[in-house]
């Protein structure tokens, strides 16, 4: 492996943001990770990791290391009377093994079809759509100590999953604690796929779909396929139009704040959770203060969902948005948001 210098980056990001790396290192197997840390290339500065590049917002060239995650590899592990485990190495696209689950009989993943980033990638961000969360599908994943070289398993509650949220997110305030932001690479992950499958079609949008072809009894496969018409319709081709997907997450409140705000606003899309407390929509709070189609230099609110921020341009010759513009217009949302709600929008992206 050797180390890449003056990279740019606009292919590395799903928003399309101009910015060159310093050095990156293409990442194949865990050997790799090894060689890295034993050559002390780490030590200085702690390593930024990109794996489909679909999380990140990008406001400036990279100084610190790029560890560019491509581990391949997609196989059945063990197979217990209850569950399939199946492996995937942390460069693989997510809807590829997504695609090869379904494909190979190993239903449990189709609710999660067609989120943009690498398997790698999912364990840290608790990756979630239309009722399933990497958590509930989750069985465990190795990854490497980037100080001592040391490889280490974890399982789920090690993790600390929470709503777009894991250990992987947080540094350590003090000694002992056990963020790892910074200090751990994921290598593979390992999924739970139960042999005793249930449909989870709860979701309105996912519904309506299964109706429109005429499906009662859905299968894996059918409501796959579902998931992606519906992401296909909401969301933007990063590909054509830049963008993170999801730009906010939908902000939880207590069922009393709920009330509050139903007083105030009747139209309020909301869902209540299993603790009682509530999942407010951010497109519909985003929508409401006027923000769909609304746009900052390069950077806009999506046309066609208030949630997605995206590049305008960034693909077609302009100059694009820049990492700045993006969190001008992010900032200026959170503030009406603020302002009209009392609602605090945390943004999904790392910002980097």
């Amino acid at each position: 492996m050797f180390a890449e210098k003056n990279v740019p980056l606009k292919d590395f990001n799903t928003f399309g943001i101009v910015a060159k790396a310093h050095v990156v290192y293409r990442v194949k197997s865990t050997q790799d990770v090894g060689q890295l840390v034993a050559s002390g290339a780490l030590v200085e500065n702690a390593p930024v990791v990109l794996g489909g590049g679909s999380n990140i917002i990008i406001t400036g060239d990279i100084k610190a290391p790029v560890l560019k995650m491509e581990i391949p590899g997609i196989s059945l592990v063990d197979e217990t009377q209850k569950a399939w485990i199946v492996q995937a190495g942390a460069g693989v696209c997510w809807h590829d093994l997504v695609t090869w689950t379904l494909e190979n009989d190993y239903p449990g993943l189709e609710n999660l079809a067609l989120i943009p980033g690498s398997v790698g990638a999912a364990p840290v961000q608790n990756i979630g759509a239309y009722g399933v969360e990497l958590q509930d599908r989750f069985d465990s994943l190795d990854a490497m100590d980037l100080i001592s070289g040391n490889t280490f398993e974890l399982r789920a509650q090690q993790c600390a999953f929470g709503y777009r949220d894991s250990v992987f997110k947080h540094r350590p305030a003090r000694l002992g604690d056990m963020g790892l932001a910074g200090r751990a690479l994921i290598t593979h992950v390992r999924f739970y796929l139960p042999k005793k499958w249930q449909a989870v079609t709860g979701y309105a949008d996912i519904e309506k779909a299964l109706v429109a072809k005429g499906v009662t009894q859905p299968n894996p496969q059918q409501i796959g396929d579902c998931v992606v018409a519906v992401r296909r319709a909401k969301l933007p081709d990063p590909a054509v139009l830049g963008n993170v997907g999801s730009f906010f997450k939908n902000p939880v409140v207590s069922w009393e704040q709920c009330q509050d705000i139903i007083q105030r606003e009747p139209t309020i899309v909301h869902y209540t959770l299993h603790d009682g407390s509530v999942k407010l929509a951010a497109a519909w709070l985003i929508d409401a203060c006027g923000w769909r189609g609304k746009k900052m230099g390069a950077a806009a609110v999506y046309d066609k969902q208030a949630l997605v921020l995206v590049n305008r341009g960034a693909f077609d010759g302009q100059a694009g948005a820049t990492g700045g513009e993006v969190m001008t217009l992010a900032k200026a949302i959170q503030t009406s948001v603020y302002e009209r709600f009392g609602i605090v929008l945390e943004p999904e992206p790392v910002v980097i």
